[in-house]
C-alpha cells in the first residue's frame, strides 16, 4: 500500500495556484490577492490541533479546515468527506493539501490525491507522524495486542470511544471490543498531569500496563514542513 502520494499532473495542480475569485467575491470589488490565504489544509480532527498550532507559530499563510475526528470509526467516510472538501476548495481556487496520513482507508486518500493532483502526509496512521513509521511498525511486530493513545484520543476517550462504541450503555460488550489486547502504549505530545491522570485512568479501565512515550510534534511538524 502507498504511504504517500505526489500530485499526479500539472494540470491539476495549476487549478489550486491560478484560480479567480468566485463571482460572489468579484461582485463584491474583492481580488483574488485579498481572499487570504491560497492554500487550504484538510486535517483529521485528531491532529488539527496541532497543525493549527504548527501554521500559527510558524506564521504559515494557511487556512486548516478540520473534518470531525470520529470518522475514524468508519474510515469509508474519511475517503468521500476528503474528497467533497477538496472539490470545494479547489473551486475556490486554493491549492490544497491533506494533513492525514492513510488512516484506515487502504488507499482511498491515495485515490483522491490521484485524482485532484494533492498531496497527502507520509504514513498509514497518525501515529507514524507521532512516534516514527519504524518505531511504530516495530511496537505492533513485538506485541500485536497494542492500544495506542494520543493526548486528542486521551482527552476524547469518553465521547469518541465510549460513547461511539455503545459501552456506556452497555459495558458488557467491553470484552467483546479491547480482550484481545495486552498493553497501551501512550504517545504524549504534550503531557500534563491532568493527561496523566486520565490515562491512568483508561488504563484502569482495560486493566493493562501502560507505557508512556514522549514524542512531541516535531515529526508531525517537519512532515507538514515538507507537505506544504
Amino acid at each position: 500500500m502507498p504511504t504517500s502520494t505526489t500530485a499526479s499532473s500539472t494540470s491539476s495542480r495549476s487549478r489550486g495556484v491560478r484560480g479567480v475569485a468566485p463571482p460572489s467575491q468579484q461582485s463584491r470589488g474583492i481580488s483574488p490577492g485579498q481572499q487570504g490565504p491560497r492554500l487550504e489544509v484538510i486535517a483529521c480532527g485528531a491532529l488539527s490541533g496541532h497543525v493549527r498550532d504548527i501554521v500559527a507559530r510558524r506564521g504559515w499563510p494557511v487556512a486548516v479546515h478540520s473534518l470531525p475526528a470520529i470518522l475514524h470509526n468508519r474510515p469509508q467516510k474519511i475517503t468521500l468527506m476528503a474528497e467533497r472538501a477538496v472539490v470545494s476548495a479547489l473551486g475556490q481556487g486554493r491549492k490544497v493539501a491533506l494533513a492525514y496520513a492513510d488512516c484506515g482507508t487502504y488507499g482511498g486518500l491515495d485515490e483522491v490525491c490521484a485524482r485532484h493532483g494533492v498531496r497527502r502526509l507520509p504514513g498509514l496512521h497518525c501515529y507514524d507522524l507521532f512516534a516514527g513509521a519504524p518505531r511504530i511498525a516495530s511496537m505492533f511486530e513485538a506485541e500485536p495486542g497494542t492500544y495506542v493513545l494520543t493526548d486528542f484520543l486521551l482527552r476524547s476517550f469518553d465521547r469518541s470511544v465510549l460513547a461511539e462504541l455503545g459501552l456506556d450503555r452497555y459495558p458488557e460488550l467491553w470484552d467483546d471490543y479491547f480482550g484481545h489486547y495486552r498493553r497501551l502504549i501512550w504517545l504524549a505530545q504534550a503531557p500534563s498531569p491532568a493527561l496523566q491522570a486520565q490515562a491512568d485512568r483508561v488504563a484502569a479501565m482495560f486493566g493493562l500496563p501502560l507505557t508512556r512515550i514522549d514524542t512531541g510534534v516535531s515529526r508531525l511538524e517537519r512532515a507538514l514542513e515538507e507537505l506544504l
